[in-house]
Parts: structure tokens; sequence; C-alpha cells
């Protein structure tokens, strides 16, 4: 198993990000849904929890087949999806990812928010193994090098600026900086694929993409802020809902008419030339 806690500061406060990380998220997930691939809400209703209180749980779909590599391509059916459970108890998260088809296969995501600049060594509230065995990576959503494919001029931070709240653009110091207000994402992202000679490179390969994803998604979260910084949440959970009607009709209109079976080209036994995906993916891990 591969473990990374990931911290990504960001020029907004906790209490902000609360309505901005869900206006992201189904502004995200509608935008790259399409021809019968993203993202499918299963549930989304209110949960207690007897440790963190009341709070959100959500279960999704996640269609992703043309994006996958040829290898297991030609041993799933092409209505191959990703299941995502998510607990939400804002500051705190935590979110599963899991695969019928691959049933060793898991991420967990475990996640909370606080109002500084990842300075807090332990804000997860691990114990000494997972301390000892965690790599700690710091995401500069701003500096940080992007794929060429997921550039936009409009969300690159170095440039961008709020005009409601005046903030930006971010200059090479920010996270150092006496900037204020200042938040930090930490994340615990756990990956394992037990499969003998596949897992070291498929939990590493996996790693990496989930860095990515998490650079794009809390750029976005910033660069869309004069678009839900005056958002209730009220406001915000009937966009939500809104998206949600929306984005189901884009997948499930195309996935009824997808025949179940299989594709027929021989399986192989190595992991092949990783897959370049042309779009954003769909995950919810911001």
């Amino acid at each position: 198993m591969l473990i990374k806690e990931f911290r990504i500061p960001m020029p907004i406060s906790v209490s902000e990000y609360k309505v901005g990380q869900l206006y992201m998220i189904a502004k995200h997930s509608n935008e790259q849904s399409a021809e019968g691939e993203g993202v499918e809400v299963v549930a989304n209703h209110p949960h207690e929890d007897i440790e963190y209180g009341a709070g959100q749980y959500t279960e999704k779909r996640i269609y992703l087949f043309s994006r996958l590599p040829q290898w297991i391509r030609s041993l799933i059916p092409k209505i191959f999806y990703i299941t995502e459970k998510a607990w939400n108890y804002y500051p705190r998260t935590i979110t599963e990812y899991t695969c019928s088809f691959l049933p060793r296969f898991i991420i967990n995501v475990k996640t909370c928010y606080e109002d500084n600049a990842g300075t807090h060594e332990n804000a997860l509230s691990l114990d000494e193994s997972q301390l000892s065995a965690r790599e700690v990576d710091f995401i500069d959503i701003a500096y940080d090098d992007i794929n060429p494919k997921h550039y936009k001029a409009e969300e690159d931070l170095r440039t961008w600026h709020s005009e409601i709240t005046g903030r930006g653009p971010l200059t090479p110091d920010w996270m150092k900086s006496d900037l204020k207000p200042m938040m930090c994402s930490y994340k615990l992202v756990s990956v394992c694929f037990e499969v003998w000679g596949l897992q070291t490179r498929v939990e590493d390969y996996v790693q990496r993409a989930i860095r990515e994803i998490l650079l794009v998604g809390h750029r976005q979260a910033v660069a869309w802020l004069d678009q839900w910084f005056n958002m209730t949440e009220e406001d915000v959970r009937k966009y939500e809902n809104e998206m949600h009607i929306v984005t189901n009709e884009k997948v499930l209109h195309h996935q009824s008419n997808v025949v179940i079976s299989p594709t027929s080209p021989d399986a192989v036994s190595d992991l092949p030339e990783e897959a370049t995906p042309t779009r954003r993916s769909w995950f919810s891990w911001s």
C-alpha cells in the first residue's frame, strides 16, 4: 500500500470553502460528463455519525471506460464504473473508491481543512505507523507545473484576480507569506492494488494521477471564487441538485444503449504504457 499526505494551501478560509467545495465538485462533474461517461449521482442525503455528528452522504458511479488502458479494457464490460462513497462532516471528509471488477483495488482518502498554510504536522490524527509510512507532498496551486491539456488562462492563479474579494494574483512566495485568509486541505491518500508483479507500478501511477487531479481541482475552486463567494449553503445545495440532474441525464441516456459485454482483444500479462486521458478527471477528491 502506498500512502501520501497531500497538503494544498489556498487563499480562502475554511468557512468560505464549505460552499466553494460543493460548487467546484458539482460544476466540474457536469463539465466532464458527456456521451455516457462521467458521474452518475446515486445518493445524496444527510447522514448522522456517532463520532463526527451531522454530515452529508453521497454515492456516485464514475463511468470512464474509454480512459482506461487497453489491458484492462480487454477484460471488463463497457459499462464499467468506479463507485465513490463519501461522508462529508465538514471540515472533515472520508471518501472511498472501489470497483467490483477489480476487488483488490481500493482508494481511501481522509481529508481535513484547517486555517493555516500546511504547518500542522498531524492534522489528520495519524498513529505512529501511519506517520512513519506517509510521504508529505505540498501542492502549489499557482506555480506547480500543470499538464497543458488542463491549462486555462482564466484559471491561472499567477494572473487571476477576484473582483469581489480583491484577492490575487498569487506571487511566487504566496504560501510562505502572511497572506490572509489562508487555509490548507490535508489529504491522506491510501492506494492499494494487491496484484503480484503490478502493485508498485499501479499504486505509483494512481498516486501521480491523484496529485494532478488535486492540483486542477483546487486551482478551479480558487479561480471560480467570484462565482460562488456570495452563495449561501442553501444556494449551493440547490445548484448541486440542479447539476446532479443535468449530469445524470448526460450519463444515463447513453448508458441505456450500451451492450453489457466485454471487449474481445487478448488479455496481456504486464502493465502497458500509461494511457493519456484527453479530458480532466471526474473524481471528487477536492
